[in-house]
């Protein structure tokens, strides 16, 4: 893209491509500084490996999603072209020259910094040159007892021939010499690594000498593979693995039950078209051109890689090595007094509003709101959305002891959450079983927003109370994700909760809801329509201000706005953490629009809307900027309408605005240029975990 942005005096065209960042390779630069945070000396050294994992594992849902639906737009023949002006197949040539170079850089740091430095630290991944005779002996024998009794090598020839492999699974190439029993000389065979085993396996103790001592099951592989093969000679072994669309593709048009669907998709996930091919560097050319032939990949889709090709399976190092001092200080989210262990939910709730900010502040509020409600024999129902839970959720389980205790509960279980669908099968069957109602929100929407709802019998009355936030009900992510959550007892917003949930569970015309912003109906055209008050402020005579935090901002219609308001005079000042495909600092476009991203120990969540010339001035929900959260899902944006919170919510915003430790600003050429890492300059995580933590 070119970088000189410069235009006339009169108002450009705001559909010209040049103002627009391609949203696949958007998010690549997103990846790009997660990967940075490897480098960054700041974090402890085995964070510094997780980053570098979340890198690998986004890489792989990057492949599997976004990168599988070019290639099946082109298949498709639907070239059309997006604001940016790139092709699909334009695009994909792109990702292939960015993704190339982050990938060698991922295993460059790996080998080359970090696997030396753990070493330094006492934790060792032991290469196969460095195994000493009493380690060879234990590989071996673990060899024979654990990997060849579930190993199923796959000798190929025609009655043989190339298996479909399992998406992401660690596998080998190998190459063979001389004939088996039957006589078969074909020279080449499959080996599967066994699922059931862990890639990375830990030492015992008389073989560690007191450090943390790890040797890859690709290595064993590497070192026995003979053992597979009696009587033949092995020339050569490679591993390799092939990542496949994982997206999954339910027919909506004539589906009668969407759970019996979506587990008949399931399945399909693991064998979906081949997009990636990874292998080892070492792998012989001969052997790279028949694994492309058979998985029908060309070269742009190939990645030699110096390591295992598996990185993501290592996520489990951090925590089988007991070194708090390499990892992230432990600390105690923050409570309100009045939401402590022993108070009275209700009461607290019914005299004022809540705002709590994860995970700096608890989520055991939220935890405890439902399981007062279950055991309440006032409580006489409860209605909430699920999306992504986790195991053994203890919001779940609230929710089930509340169906025991013969209380109305309501479950809005989305099927869809990506990669979580198995387990939201799961969790509706175990809450229908209990006595809950369980349905499964609007066919073609996915239910995206967080709500609950309780209703209580006070006084001869109902009264309604509800919790609405930007994250999920999972109790670990709160721990991690930056999320809003908002605890209230307000007869409008609660009732607006009660109209979505009606929306959900029932039908009928769409009823006026009046302080909540509800995607696919209101959201889109309520924040259009406040940044349309700016502007209005502005040509009238006053300053006018937009600050926007999100994941993601792609929309079209609500960039167009962003770019009138920042013509119009308005101050942008947008906080996006992934995705952003608008292009700040065009002279005459968005001049007035600052773009920054925050990348650090927390992954930011929080869905934020400020508008200086609106009332309320302070909206957070469930929705990012993006066509599938405003235009195909279920959203819900609720305001702050307390002046306290409110005030509250703006600090936190110009706290975000004024870090320079670790945001990331983008420039007009689509670069972002990174934080100074200034030692004078605390980041803004830590200052919100300064003071609001326990």
């Amino acid at each position: 893209m070119p970088n000189d942005l410069s235009v006339s005096t009169e108002k450009p065209s705001l559909d010209n491509p040049e103002f627009y960042i391609n949203r696949e390779l958007s998010h690549l630069t997103f990846n790009q500084r997660v990967l940075e945070q490897a480098l960054n000396t700041e974090h402890p050294l085995l964070e510094r490996l997780r980053f570098l994992l979340i890198f690998s594992s986004n890489i792989d849902e990057f492949f599997e999603i976004r990168v599988a639906g070019l290639m099946d737009r082109i298949d498709l023949e639907r070239q059309n072209i997006g604001l940016d002006g790139l092709t699909p197949e334009q695009a994909l040539k792109h990702i292939a020259e960015t993704c190339h170079p982050l990938v060698e850089k991922q295993y460059h740091i790996l080998n080359t910094m970090l696997i030396p430095e753990l070493q330094e630290q006492g934790v060792h991944f032991l290469r196969r040159s460095e195994w000493t005779p009493a380690l060879q002996k234990w590989v071996e024998e673990y060899f024979l007892s654990d990997i060849l009794p579930v190993s199923s090598p796959i000798g190929l020839d025609p009655a043989h021939p190339f298996p479909l492999l399992v998406n992401k699974s660690l596998n080998f190439i190998v190459s063979l010499e001389g004939k088996d029993a039957f006589g078969r000389e074909t020279g080449m065979a499959i080996v599967p690594a066994p699922r059931s085993l862990d890639r990375v396996i830990q030492l015992p103790d008389h073989l560690s000498d007191g450090t943390y001592s790890f040797v890859f099951l690709s290595s064993m592989i590497h070192a026995h593979v003979d053992k597979l093969f009696p009587g033949m000679t092995v020339k050569g072994c490679y591993q390799f693995r092939v990542t496949r669309n994982a997206d999954l593709d339910v027919d909506m048009e004539g589906v009668a039950d969407l759970a019996i669907a979506l587990k008949g998709e399931l399945a399909s996930r693991r064998f979906g078209r081949a997009v990636r091919l990874e292998v080892a560097d070492d792998c012989p050319e001969p052997l790279i051109d028949f694994l492309l032939k058979e998985t029908q990949l060309t070269e742009a889709h190939l990645y030699q890689v110096q390591g295992p090709v598996n990185l993501k399976r290592l996520m489990r190092v951090p925590s089988m090595v007991d070194r708090p001092d390499l990892l992230y200080p432990s600390f105690n989210p923050g409570i309100p007094r009045a939401l402590g262990k022993k108070s009275d939910m209700f009461s607290a709730i019914a005299k004022r509003d809540y705002l709590l900010l994860h995970p700096f502040e608890s989520f055991k509020p939220v935890v405890q709101l439902l399981r007062q409600a279950a055991i309440d024999p006032n409580v006489m129902a409860i209605k909430q959305t699920l999306y992504r839970t986790g195991d053994n959720s203890p919001v779940v389980q609230a929710l089930l002891e509340a169906a025991r205790n013969g209380k109305e509960v309501t479950a809005v279980v989305e099927l869809r959450a990506r990669f979580d669908e198995a387990e939201n099968l799961e969790l509706a069957a175990e809450l229908q079983a209990a006595g809950a109602v369980v349905v499964y929100g609007v066919v073609g929407y996915k239910t995206h927003s967080k709500m609950i709802l309780v209703v209580r019998r006070e006084n001869d009355q109902l009264k309604r109370y509800a919790h609405l936030g930007t994250g999920n009900y999972h109790a670990d992510t709160a721990r991690l994700y930056t999320d809003y959550s908002l605890l209230t007892a307000d007869e409008n917003i609660c009732a607006d909760v009660h109209k979505v949930f009606q929306q959900l569970t029932g039908m009928g015309k769409t009823e006026r809801i009046r302080r909540v912003l509800n995607a696919p109906f209101t959201l889109k055209t309520g924040l259009i329509r406040l940044i349309q008050r700016e502007i209005d402020a502005v040509e009238s005579g006053q300053p006018g201000r937009v600050i926007m935090k999100a994941n993601g901002l792609t929309e079209p219609d609500v960039i167009h706005a962003l770019y009138r308001a920042s013509q119009a005079g308005v101050k942008v000042d947008l906080i996006i953490r992934g995705m952003c495909c608008l292009r700040p600092g065009i002279p005459g476009v968005s001049d007035n629009i600052r773009v920054k991203s925050i990348v650090g120990r927390f992954l930011e969540h929080t869905r934020v809307y400020y508008f200086a010339n609106s009332t309320p001035n302070v909206y957070c929900g469930s929705a990012d900027l993006m066509e599938r959260n405003l235009n195909r899902r279920v959203e819900v944006c609720f305001p702050i309408e307390s002046p306290k919170l409110t005030k509250r919510v703006l600090q936190d915003l110009e706290m975000y605005l004024d870090d320079n430790n670790q945001s990331w600003t983008l420039t007009s050429s689509g670069e972002y240029e990174a934080p100074p890492n200034s030692k004078l300059n605390e980041g803004v995580q830590s200052l919100l975990l300064e003071s609001l933590r326990d």
